[in-house]
């Protein structure tokens, strides 16, 4: 007797895939409201002041927003892991610092850029270890190296200044020139996101930061690196807090020792105002890049409208809390509908 196999069944997309395309297109959502309410305030600014974008007004923008992009590409990195690096805006400016004073030595432009990337790296090494093997909250360390970095740049600089007129030509030219009304900065931040973007989306070792950051526990069991993960996000984002201090070098030639105060403050604000969720494991670094481009934008739309820069502060921390209030409400709507797709697959196998 001949027996007939049944028809095997085509098999349904995993669970997991579908959850994680729905969860992408929820966060694709978030990011385009940023970039509509950017390009509307843009337009509404320029409505107002008719010469806002001109060729030098849009040179500008992008000017002001290259370095905040940067270390916000690397901020976004860990973040998405679930966990956070204060120190950036320190790192930033050793980096930059120990660019201009290897330039003043009569160093080349590319070996200046080489040794900020290195140090950077180093500082966010240091950071890696602490945290993924010394298993100590990332706030406090990072919280810590901020304070260590900065007093070593306050003792390493002093009183002293690096100015633009003790800087090759070369070095400042590229800090200020491009194509047409494009930066070369602006050129350079966008391929760096653009790969860092890449990467986390296309390669294994990128799909499992975001893996980590939903859950470490079930990232550990899955036989994820969980330590070699949280190095790696550090590594990358202190070496972009050094690539970002050296075109700070070459943006605005001049650095003190008080280059970067502050900085990992806004960059946390770009990042989570640009969609990527403070508890780790969703958003893009095209996210962080929008948010950071918000964020230097503000700075330069009040003055064109007339309001007082005092006000940029505020609004900063406005945006933030909104941020904030939309994570927690979308984090709220996701659970609820992938517990509804979950019961209906339950039933459908029961069925």
């Amino acid at each position: 007797m001949t027996l007939t196999a049944p028809p095997v069944a085509e098999d349904a997309p995993p669970e997991g895939a579908a959850r994680r395309r729905f969860i992408d297109k929820v966060f694709k959502a978030r990011e385009l409201a940023v970039a509509a309410v950017l390009v509307l305030m843009l337009l509404a600014t320029q409505l107002s002041n008719t010469e806002f974008l001109s060729r030098q007004g849009v040179t500008d923008l992008l000017l002001n927003a290259t370095i905040l992009v940067l270390v916000a590409t690397g901020q976004a990195v860990v973040v998405i892991t679930r966990n956070v690096d204060l120190s950036v805006g320190s790192v930033l400016g050793i980096s930059a610092f120990a660019a201009g004073n290897h330039l003043q030595s009569g160093g080349s432009s590319l070996n200046a850029v080489v040794l900020a990337v290195g140090l950077g790296a180093l500082f966010g090494a240091l950071n890696g270890a602490l945290v993924s093997l010394g298993k100590v909250p990332a706030l406090v360390v990072t919280l810590g190296t901020l304070y260590i970095v900065r007093g070593i740049d306050s003792i390493w600089v002093g009183s002293r200044q690096i100015t633009a007129d003790s800087l090759p030509d070369g070095f400042v030219g590229f800090g200020h020139n491009g194509i047409w009304v494009v930066p070369y900065l602006a050129l350079l931040a966008a391929a760096v996101v653009f790969c860092v973007g890449y990467y986390l989306r296309s390669y294994r070792s990128g799909r499992e930061m975001y893996a980590l950051g939903s859950s470490p526990e079930a990232a550990q069991l899955a036989g994820i690196p969980v330590r070699g993960r949280i190095m790696s996000a550090y590594v990358l984002c202190g070496a972009l807090a050094g690539l970002a201090g050296a075109l700070y070098l070459a943006r605005f030639g001049n650095v003190d020792s008080a280059t970067g105060s502050g900085y990992e403050l806004t960059v946390v604000s770009a990042v989570v105002v640009g969609g990527v969720a403070f508890t780790g494991g969703s958003g893009t670094v095209y996210g962080a890049a929008l948010g950071a481009l918000l964020l230097t934008s503000i700075n330069s739309v009040l003055p064109a409208i007339g309001v007082s820069s005092v006000w940029v502060t505020a609004i900063n921390g406005i945006l933030l809390l909104l941020a904030i209030a939309v994570d927690r409400i979308l984090a709220l709507r996701v659970a609820a509908v992938l517990r509804k797709q979950a019961a209906r697959m339950r039933s459908a196998r029961h069925a």
